[in-house]
């Protein structure tokens, strides 16, 4: 699966002798885009080499991962299970775009409390969801683990080898991880997270197999989910000047920092920078209800 790389041609770019490109993964497939579908591939060869008939994972009200195992674990003839942050939720889901698609391709949901999802990665709380629902394959929040870095090492292609810097929006590491372990010596990958803090290092150090990468963390904009007008506007500009949708939780909020950097001179004249396109574009939906509630600009779809 090899995706286009799509120049970005814009004022700024052209003054500061700067050349931008974007890796279009959300084109990758219709509800498996970007990142999602490198993660999924290998844990799903993985799940029916071991015989299991279901997948289990986490993720909140609008998460990119829910709704790609859903659909991909339908295709794949796999039962799904979602432990879905937020108990408040089970009687109001069928209001949410992301989980009502994650039904409509045959998921279960099990709603928890914010309490209890921080108990995800505890045995015994596994322990009774197996109890619960008998035996699974476990993917983890995000779907990262050595599998899921393993399929993101397939993002990059001999053809991106001419760029000087690689960048990619974080979540839970897995993606940046796979880019790092599939950049050449000459290339700098740069993550930029879309969570507040540097708890992520720890995690990408556990995958990644060379140093030269680093975390841009100055452009989340108050933690995940979060967006203000500065940043709808960046990315309502963004797709009336390049025909491109950008999804405000990831790809966003990295592309607002890419340009940020090169406003302040941080890449030198000629730098060559591949950004990569993760996908996500689902989430706008439900993310256009609460910015409605706001009063705030809706996301130009």
């Amino acid at each position: 699966m090899i995706t286009t790389n799509q120049h970005i041609d814009i004022p700024l770019l052209r003054e500061k002798g700067i050349t931008l490109y974007l890796k279009r993964e959300d084109t990758i497939h219709p509800f498996v885009s970007g990142n999602k579908y490198r993660k999924l591939k290998y844990n799903l060869l993985e799940a029916k080499k071991q015989g299991k008939d279901t997948l289990l994972t986490f993720g909140g009200a609008f998460s990119n991962h829910i709704a790609a195992t859903a659909y991909a674990g339908q295709e794949q003839g796999l039962k799904t299970i979602g432990v879905i942050r937020g108990e408040e939720l089970e009687d109001k889901w069928q209001n949410n775009p992301t989980l009502n698609m994650a039904h409509e391709h045959g998921m279960q949901f099990h709603f928890v409390s914010r309490s209890d999802y921080r108990l995800k990665n505890e045995p015994s709380f596994l322990k009774n969801l197996k109890s619960q629902f008998g035996d699974f394959y476990l993917l983890p929040e995000g779907g990262t683990n050595e599998l899921a870095v393993k399929g993101c090492t397939e993002i990059l292609t001999e053809d991106d080898a001419t760029f000087d810097y690689i960048c990619s929006a974080v979540g839970t590491g897995g993606t940046v991880a796979g880019l790092i372990n599939a950049s050449r010596p000459h290339q700098t990958v740069l993550g930029f997270p879309a969570l507040k803090g540097n708890f992520l290092i720890e995690e990408i150090r556990t995958f990644a197999q060379n140093q030269r990468w680093q975390l841009v963390t100055d452009y989340h904009f108050g933690g995940y989910a979060k967006v203000d007008q500065q940043l709808i506007d960046f990315i309502n500009l963004f797709k009336n000047e390049t025909g491109i949708p950008l999804d405000p939780i990831y790809t966003g909020k990295m592309l607002f920092g890419i340009f940020e950097l090169v406003k302040r001179d941080v890449f030198s004249p000629g730098s060559q920078i591949l950004a990569i396109h993760t996908g996500g574009l689902q989430g706008i939906q439900g993310m256009n209800l609460i910015l409605k509630e706001k009063n705030l600009p809706l996301l130009d779809v």
